[in-house]
């Protein structure tokens, strides 16, 4: 007698009970994460007087863009906008720049304390913001990039994160194709770019887009560095428009929702690289 079949999947036999219920825990657990986005979404078409009902309702009477017109008229929005996507992509090619090379260091290269010099590095990784804020800020304050860009885009130049990712990912890159590119006659910069950059591109493609996803979002450091409203980031001059006399929550969801649209679109468009770089680097 032939085993029952699910036709639910087209004839195929019923997946086990563990697998069904791993797959339904997964899409709650990814609903429970997606709710407070889609409340903010759905509250940004609202007005004032729909966000103040209780209980509150969860989609709107009237879907209103006029929040969003609002928001931008009142909003500084092309500058900060400016200024935010400048320190994005100009953090993110400087931390490639940087960590690649450091990276390439202590992975590729004999030189004596390398192990005791990568562990440093990777301990660094636990250590908060808050308890090396002070001294930062005094150097940067030195070096008079106060209320400037560049002291925005400089300190965050070299991540421990990002030297751990890559240099476990070059030690995947087999020795001896260094050593016949040099028998070939082959210097180390050209080494270093044309065999061992292109053979990194999945471990790339994750830091850049750690980089893009924290330097975008990144609000505490720019919060005390920037000081004038022309070097504000999105983040710090939302938080200034929040913090108005008269709080209008309908144009802040608005802009909330502007404000994270960017980083959504790049993480849809390269999450296949992001899993893909993860696995490869051991980044689990």
């Amino acid at each position: 007698m032939s085993p029952p079949r699910w036709t639910g999947i087209g004839g195929r036999p019923m997946p086990p009970a563990g697998k069904v219920l791993a797959y339904t825990g997964l899409v709650a657990l990814a609903l429970l994460v997606l709710a407070p986005v889609l409340w903010t979404v759905l509250s940004s078409f609202k007005s004032s007087t729909e966000l103040s009902l209780r209980p509150p309702r969860l989609l709107p009477e009237s879907f209103r863009p006029d929040n969003y017109v609002d928001a931008l008229g009142r909003f500084n929005f092309a500058v900060y906008l400016r200024n935010s996507v400048l320190v994005t992509v100009a953090a993110t090619v400087l931390t490639l720049v940087v960590n690649t090379m450091a990276a390439y260091a202590l992975a590729k290269y004999n030189f004596r304390g390398r192990t005791t010099l990568f562990l440093i590095i990777l301990g660094t990784i636990m250590v908060p913001l808050q308890v090396i804020f002070i001294p930062v800020y005094q150097v940067v304050a030195d070096l008079g990039l106060v209320n400037s860009l560049w002291g925005l885009i400089i300190p965050a130049a070299a991540t421990p994160t990002g030297v751990f990712l890559l240099r476990q990912y070059m030690l995947t890159i087999p020795d001896e194709l260094i050593e016949a590119a040099r028998i070939d006659g082959a210097g180390e910069p050209r080494i270093f770019l044309r065999v061992v950059l292109p053979l990194c591109k999945p471990a790339l493609a994750v830091v850049a887009i750690f980089s893009v996803v924290w330097r975008w979002n990144d609000f505490l450091w720019p919060l005390v560095v920037a000081q004038d409203e022309h070097t504000y980031t999105l983040q710090v001059a939302l938080a200034r428009f929040a913090a108005e006399e008269v709080v209008p929550f309908n144009l802040i969801l608005a802009m909330s929702v502007v404000t994270m649209a960017p980083v959504v679109v790049v993480f849809l468009f390269m999450q296949r690289q992001i899993v893909q770089g993860i696995a490869q680097t051991g980044f689990k």
